[in-house]
Formats: C-alpha cells, sequence, structure tokens
C-alpha cells in the first residue's frame, strides 16, 4: 500500500540513528519515493553517503541547499512529502518543534509542511521522563503530531526503562495507518481468525492448516481505515496486528462465547476463522496411552457460529468465507443464503496459490444480491482490502436504501463479467 508514497525521513542525532538505514530500506523496498534530511548531530552516528546509497537520493544537510534552479530545498521537500518520519527524535528535535524553533533543514521543513508529521522518540529513560520533555510531547500531540511511545529495555547508556526507538515495524504500521483514508470510522468490524483445536485428551487434539493469516489481514486493513476492530483468534505464530482488541481462544466453543458476548457492539461481523465442525464427545483427564487395538474417537457437533450470527444479524453486516475442494459455487451460495449472510468469500482450496498457509489467495465473492465477483491470484492484504471494499459499498447502499436490508435473496445468480449464470 506505501508504493508510491513520497516519504521525507528525517534523522537526529541519537544512537539509534542507525535504525534509520534500516527503515530506509525497508521503505524503498515497498515502493516508497525516500528523501532523507540529517541533522548535524545525525551526521555523527551515521554517514549521509550510507543513506543516499540505500535511498537512491542525495541526503539533505544543509537549510540552503538548492534542489533545482530557484528552488529552496526545506520548501520543495516540504511540498514535496506524503508524510515526514523522524526517526529518531531526541529531545532536543522535540523540544525544537514545539517551541515553533527553525533553524536548520529538518525544523524548517517540518514548519513549512502540511503534510502529517511522525515522531519517534528515542532517548535516555531519565530524558524522556522529564516534566518538560513531557511536556512537550504532549504540546505536539495537541497540535495534531503523531507520536509513538518508545520502547523499553536496555538502553545504549545501559540503563533499563522506557527510551528505545519503537520497533521499526510498529513504525512501518503507524506509517500505513496515518497514510490510509479512514472510511471506515462508524464500523466496529469483529473478526474471527485461525483455526480451533478440539482436544481429545490433555495433549493431543484435531485442528486444521489455517495460519490465521487472511483474518489478521483483515483485522489490521480495518483498523487502518478507522473502524474498531475486535480480533478473536484461535492459536495462531502470527503478531498481534496493532490497534486492535485482542482475544485468543483455542476451541469453537470457546470461540462462540467470544463473538456472542462481543457481538453487540459490533456493526460489521467477519468470519474467516477455520471453525471445526466436530469436536471429540469426551476430553480424556490423562493422556490416552498406545495399545494393540485401533482406537475410535468418537465426534458431535460443534455450534454453528454464523448461523446463530445470521439469527440475530440485524443492522450488521455479515460476511462468511466457504472454502471448498468442490461445487465451489453451489456450496457457496447453499451456505450464504441459509446462514443469512450479506456475502461470502469463496475459495477452491484445490488451486494453487489459494487457502491455507500461504500468502496469496484466489477467491470469489457472491453476494445477496445475485452477483459473483471472481478475482485473480492476489495478496491476502489485497484480499482484505477488497472485502472491506464490499462492506463499505454495501453500507452506502443501506444509508441510501434502508429497505435493501430485508431483502431476499434472488433466485437467479449473475456473474460480474461474462460468465455463466448461476441457477
Amino acid at each position: 500500500m506505501l508504493k508510491g508514497k513520497k516519504i521525507v525521513l528525517g534523522i537526529t542525532g541519537g544512537i539509534a540513528a542507525y535504525k534509520a538505514a534500516e527503515l530506509t530500506r525497508q521503505l524503498v523496498k515497498e515502493g516508497v519515493d525516500v528523501k532523507v534530511i540529517m541533522t548535524r548531530h545525525a551526521t555523527e552516528f551515521i554517514t549521509p553517503m550510507t543513506l543516499q546509497t540505500l535511498s537512491g537520493s542525495p541526503v539533505f544537510t544543509d537549510m540552503f541547499t538548492p534542489i533545482k534552479d530557484f528552488e529552496i530545498a526545506h520548501i520543495s521537500l516540504s511540498d514535496f512529502s506524503d508524510i515526514i518520519v523522524i526517526v529518531p527524535a531526541t529531545a532536543n528535535i522535540i523540544g525544537k518543534i514545539a517551541s515553533g524553533i527553525a533553524d536548520d533543514i529538518l525544523t524548517t521543513t517540518i514548519m513549512a509542511t502540511k503534510s502529517p508529521v511522525l515522531i519517534c522518540p528515542a532517548m535516555n529513560v531519565n530524558m524522556f521522563e522529564n516534566a518538560i520533555v513531557r511536556e512537550n510531547i504532549n504540546k505536539l500531540a495537541d497540535h495534531g503530531f503523531y507520536i509513538l511511545e518508545p520502547g523499553s529495555g536496555e538502553l545504549a547508556c545501559g540503563t533499563i526503562g522506557k527510551g528505545r526507538l519503537p520497533e521499526l515495524a510498529v513504525i512501518m504500521e503507524k506509517i500505513k495507518y496515518i497514510l490510509t483514508e479512514k472510511d471506515l470510522l462508524s464500523e466496529h468490524v469483529l473478526v474471527t481468525a485461525g483455526p480451533t483445536r478440539e482436544p481429545f485428551d490433555p495433549v493431543r487434539f484435531i485442528t486444521n492448516y489455517s495460519s490465521g493469516k487472511m483474518g489478521y489481514a483483515i483485522a489490521t486493513a480495518a483498523y487502518r481505515r478507522g473502524a474498531r476492530v475486535t480480533l478473536i483468534s484461535g492459536p495462531t505464530h502470527l503478531q498481534i496486528p496493532h490497534g486492535v482488541n485482542f482475544i485468543s481462544i483455542s476451541s469453537a466453543r470457546e470461540m462462540r462465547d467470544a463473538v456472542m458476548a462481543n457481538l453487540s457492539e459490533a456493526t460489521v461481523v467477519i468470519k474467516a476463522a477455520a471453525v471445526a465442525d466436530y469436536r471429540p464427545s469426551i476430553c480424556e483427564t490423562q493422556k490416552i496411552k498406545k495399545k494393540n487395538e485401533d482406537l475410535e474417537i468418537k465426534l458431535e457437533k460443534n455450534p454453528d457460529i454464523i448461523e446463530e450470527i445470521g439469527q440475530k444479524k440485524e443492522e450488521r453486516i455479515l460476511v462468511g468465507f466457504a472454502m471448498e475442494s468442490e461445487h465451489l459455487v453451489e456450496n457457496a451460495i447453499a451456505k450464504m443464503v441459509k446462514k443469512n449472510m450479506d456475502f461470502i468469500v469463496a475459495n477452491d482450496v484445490t488451486k494453487q496459490g489459494a487457502g491455507f498457509q500461504g500468502d496469496t489467495n484466489i477467491i470469489s465473492i457472491l453476494d445477496r444480491d445475485g452477483e459473483m465477483n471472481e478475482l485473480p491470484l492476489m495478496d491476502k492484504t489485497q484480499v482484505a482490502s477488497i472485502i472491506l471494499d464490499k462492506v463499505k459499498l454495501i453500507r452506502e447502499n443501506r444509508r441510501k436504501n434502508p429497505t435493501s436490508l430485508t431483502g431476499t435473496f434472488p433466485f437467479a445468480w449473475k456473474t460480474v463479467g461474462d460468465g455463466d449464470k448461476v441457477k
């Protein structure tokens, strides 16, 4: 989502300046046009040549460096930027900005810009806790600057406490959040993700191959677009998305209870989890020992969470998933109609690049108005964006035509494009 964006990266004189090099590399890798400004003290920690090599552009250290004929550097840079990011932000630069001081290339660029500014503090813990520094940070926040809290741990000076530069992944996510249009501000999106585990003794369980990547991508994208997000997830190895209300569960019954406990506040429910349809009827209290004869485990049905939500849907937008190995469209339609969904995301698990574990998916979106949109192979982050675009469209249509909320499902289905009709 950062491809084509223009970012001015300001580097100041702190030991964490070396981390700005890796941040520059990551931004360039995502297709960002990066212009680097370094204060004089920053050049004592890392060389301009390093940043020039990584960014592919000249590094600005002098307030009076011309870019082109009749252009002033700090004015040109302020007009260029979609966002200015200061990494690291020392107590000195924070104080100067808060006081309106503009005496070098970085501070003058910040004073001249109308773009958002993200400040990533990094300093000694005692400096960070200094009342004047805290006052300056609060002042900047009140004026609309974005501030990331520093991390805690061992600092370069040997002390322990808050003052570490925020992790680069956190900085990258914050940049993406700031640059994303907030078109879902009125929504509270409840997302389920990952597998469930159904135990039959203390050390064994039945599960599936779900990685949770699709649900986590949806939760991340919804948060970036301004929605309140509750993510209810089975066991995964994924990093919890920034800014979401995260609820960890294990079994299908735990997921059902968590969903129902949070349903009243949700305006959109997206059920991306791979919930087990069945569970062992008995979970032994002791480990089952291996014997010579075969082992039989009786299974009983788990609660159908999305069907229960569909019965209580009211004005909520309800989105489900159908992963099939055959008769994809027919099975998806039947599931959507039976469970009162607004639309369903269907994918064929037998296709290469679709389904569990991977970073890509191949989906078709079928809705209650009879349309089916078949999409090509794409990254799950792109899939998440398309799903949320569909949610937004449904919400807008309902505002224009409130009676569409109770519309019946059509008997005939049409395919967007040149596809055949599905009866």
